[in-house]
């Protein structure tokens, strides 16, 4: 198949012989400009905006139906004079079908698509590939990561690079403990609850357990067991029956006006075996809850209600490392803000040097307690501070409580 000569715009044709040649019907064929591009510095802003959004995609063939949908219902015209501009530029070739009565792009096959970015500011595929190369040299925390990240060398480079960004964040959120929706990781990773495509959650999600790692689907709950009962009008929800634990949702606990009971104080519990030991033990006499790590908001939000419902002094068990000093002080701050009392709760010196086993800091750890020093933090906890850094050593509370 060749080409047919040049029109008065540059441009050449190729039959690509499909369908009736007769009628026409079904029949497709190529377009295109094959000279040097054009230069692509006066674009109206418009075009521009549009081509941004084409140039950041990856491949470089790709159905029009596509682009029109990333230009948006908006950029309708403005993407129809853009495309043409780009073909008499020198820098797409298309792939048209005859429908309609009139010849309709199918394909837009990019010529240029590194000279492109580059003229658009956008970074080259070569440099992409570089920085992928340089951020996969960076360890993870959790070890399942790296084989993860490892598998991104065989995709496109900027898809590569924005998924090896989401496994740091979520190394991040394994390794400070974090626990919340898919929106909390979403604004925790890019910082919008919606920020992640459905593509992103279906790749996350076939490499990993994610709600075992703290990212949840459905709604979340607050664990507690306590000796008191909540009240909405004439309904009671009575949670002295619970011989355990108990998880409510933030919407059931909005909904109580009132607590009937009484309670010596709240315990906050980081780990979750302690806090199930420690319910069964005390969830008597005083209400205990669960923190999952650092508290997403519905949590801080859910216990700032019941603490205006039964106002009592806390004490708050977070593990024995820099990760629990920052937890317990977020949580503390919820008392603090409801000038009630609290205190650190088996998180000093002497139960950290009692533990059977400690492990040692990371440089993540340190870097933590080289912030808490320039914070004012309660007595204990300080020395607890001084003696990680002094030492080198970290615990976890599942070995005391």
């Amino acid at each position: 198949m060749s080409w047919s000569p040049p029109d008065p715009h540059g441009i050449r044709t190729q039959s690509l012989d499909v369908g009736a040649k007769v009628t026409l019907r079904g029949r497709r064929l190529r377009r295109a400009f094959l000279e040097q591009p054009s230069k692509l510095d006066d674009l109206p802003a418009d075009w521009r905006g549009v081509l941004l959004l084409w140039a950041k995609r990856e491949g470089e063939r790709v159905k029009w139906d596509t682009l029109q949908k990333l230009a948006g219902h908006a950029n309708y015209q403005p993407a129809q004079e853009l495309l043409e501009s780009l073909l008499r530029g020198g820098w797409v070739q298309l792939e048209e079908r005859r429908k309609e009565r009139r010849w309709q792009p199918l394909w837009i096959s990019f010529l240029h698509l590194g000279r492109m970015q580059a003229a658009l500011g956008l970074p080259w595929r070569d440099d992409l590939a570089r920085r992928f190369v340089e951020e996969t040299a960076r360890s993870f925390h959790d070890p399942r990561l790296t084989v993860i990240a490892a598998a991104l060398a065989s995709q496109p480079p900027q898809r590569a690079l924005d998924r090896l960004a989401l496994l740091r964040a979520l190394d991040g959120w394994i390794d400070e403990q974090r626990f919340g929706t898919r929106r909390d990781f979403a604004l925790y990773a890019r910082g919008g609850t919606k920020s992640l495509r459905e593509a992103e959650w279906n790749w996350l999600d076939a490499q990993l357990d994610l709600a075992g790692l703290g990212v949840q689907r459905h709604t979340p709950a607050l664990w507690l067991r306590a000796p008191f009962t909540l009240c909405r009008g004439e309904q009671r929800l009575d949670l002295r029956a619970v011989p355990d634990c108990i998880a409510l949702t933030p919407a059931t606990i909005e909904r109580c006006i009132a607590i009937e009971g009484a309670i010596g104080h709240w315990r906050v519990v980081e780990n979750r075996t302690s806090f199930e030991r420690v319910a069964r033990l005390s969830g008597a006499e005083d209400a205990v809850l669960w923190v999952p790590g650092f508290a997403p908001s519905w949590w801080l939000e859910s216990v700032e209600h019941l603490l205006t419902l039964l106002p009592a002094a806390a004490r708050i068990a977070c593990d024995p490392d820099p990760a629990g000093i920052e937890i317990a002080l977020q949580a503390g701050r919820l008392w603090e803000e409801a000038r009630l009392a609290w205190e650190p709760w088996c998180m000093d010196v002497q139960t950290l040097a009692a533990l059977p086993s400690t492990r040692p800091l990371e440089s993540s750890d340190r870097e933590r307690l080289q912030r808490l020093r320039q914070r004012s933090l309660p007595a204990v906890l300080g020395e607890l501070a001084e003696w990680m850094l002094a030492y080198n050593r970290k615990g976890e509370q599942e070995g005391v409580l």
